[in-house]
Protein backbone atom coordinates (compact mmCIF):
# COMPACT_ATOMS: atom_id res chain seq x y z
CA UNK A 1 0.00 0.00 0.00
CA UNK A 2 1.42 3.44 -0.92
CA UNK A 3 2.44 5.79 1.88
CA UNK A 4 -0.39 8.38 2.15
CA UNK A 5 2.06 10.99 3.44
CA UNK A 6 4.42 10.60 0.47
CA UNK A 7 4.72 13.22 -2.23
CA UNK A 8 4.65 12.33 -5.92
CA UNK A 9 6.61 13.86 -8.79
CA UNK A 10 4.69 15.20 -11.78
CA UNK A 11 6.38 16.21 -15.02
CA UNK A 12 5.06 18.96 -17.26
CA UNK A 13 4.55 18.20 -20.97
CA UNK A 14 7.79 20.09 -21.66
CA UNK A 15 9.69 17.93 -19.15
CA UNK A 16 8.17 14.75 -20.61
CA UNK A 17 9.20 15.81 -24.13
CA UNK A 18 12.76 16.27 -22.89
CA UNK A 19 12.67 12.93 -21.09
CA UNK A 20 11.59 10.92 -24.12
CA UNK A 21 14.35 12.52 -26.22
CA UNK A 22 16.98 10.88 -23.98
CA UNK A 23 18.48 7.41 -24.32
CA UNK A 24 16.88 4.81 -22.02
CA UNK A 25 19.67 4.85 -19.44
CA UNK A 26 19.42 8.65 -19.10
CA UNK A 27 15.61 8.40 -18.91
CA UNK A 28 15.93 6.08 -15.90
CA UNK A 29 18.44 8.46 -14.29
CA UNK A 30 16.12 11.46 -14.75
CA UNK A 31 13.12 9.55 -13.38
CA UNK A 32 15.18 8.44 -10.37
CA UNK A 33 16.12 12.06 -9.68
CA UNK A 34 12.46 13.11 -9.98
CA UNK A 35 11.53 10.44 -7.43
CA UNK A 36 14.29 11.65 -5.08
CA UNK A 37 12.90 15.19 -5.32
CA UNK A 38 9.46 13.87 -4.41
CA UNK A 39 10.88 12.03 -1.40
CA UNK A 40 12.47 15.29 -0.20
CA UNK A 41 9.92 18.00 -1.09
CA UNK A 42 11.47 20.54 1.28
CA UNK A 43 14.87 20.61 -0.46
CA UNK A 44 15.98 24.01 -1.64
CA UNK A 45 17.12 24.69 -5.16
CA UNK A 46 20.45 26.19 -6.11
CA UNK A 47 18.60 29.30 -7.28
CA UNK A 48 15.01 30.54 -7.58
CA UNK A 49 13.32 32.26 -10.52
CA UNK A 50 9.89 33.87 -10.93
CA UNK A 51 8.13 32.01 -13.75
CA UNK A 52 6.26 35.16 -14.76
CA UNK A 53 3.00 34.40 -12.94
CA UNK A 54 4.30 35.23 -9.49
CA UNK A 55 5.13 31.62 -8.66
CA UNK A 56 8.70 31.08 -7.57
CA UNK A 57 10.36 28.06 -9.19
CA UNK A 58 13.35 26.34 -7.62
CA UNK A 59 16.16 25.28 -9.93
CA UNK A 60 18.41 22.49 -8.81
CA UNK A 61 21.57 21.37 -10.59
CA UNK A 62 21.97 17.60 -10.26
CA UNK A 63 24.77 16.03 -12.24
CA UNK A 64 24.39 17.07 -15.86
CA UNK A 65 20.81 18.32 -15.48
CA UNK A 66 18.95 21.36 -14.17
CA UNK A 67 15.54 20.56 -12.70
CA UNK A 68 13.04 23.42 -12.42
CA UNK A 69 10.28 22.63 -9.95
CA UNK A 70 7.80 23.91 -7.41
CA UNK A 71 6.05 22.04 -4.65
CA UNK A 72 2.29 21.87 -4.14
CA UNK A 73 2.16 20.89 -0.48
CA UNK A 74 -1.65 20.75 -0.42
CA UNK A 75 -1.67 18.11 -3.18
CA UNK A 76 1.62 16.54 -2.00
CA UNK A 77 3.15 16.94 -5.45
CA UNK A 78 6.52 18.09 -6.74
CA UNK A 79 5.78 19.76 -10.07
CA UNK A 80 8.77 19.51 -12.39
CA UNK A 81 8.27 22.19 -15.00
CA UNK A 82 11.47 21.88 -17.00
CA UNK A 83 14.58 19.73 -17.25
CA UNK A 84 17.66 21.01 -19.07
CA UNK A 85 20.83 19.11 -19.93
CA UNK A 86 23.97 21.08 -19.17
Amino acid sequence: MPDPSAYESHLSPQAVAFLISLPRRKQRLVLDIADKLARNPFCLGDYVLDEGTGRMVDNLVIGEFIFSFWVDHAAKEVRITEIIKL
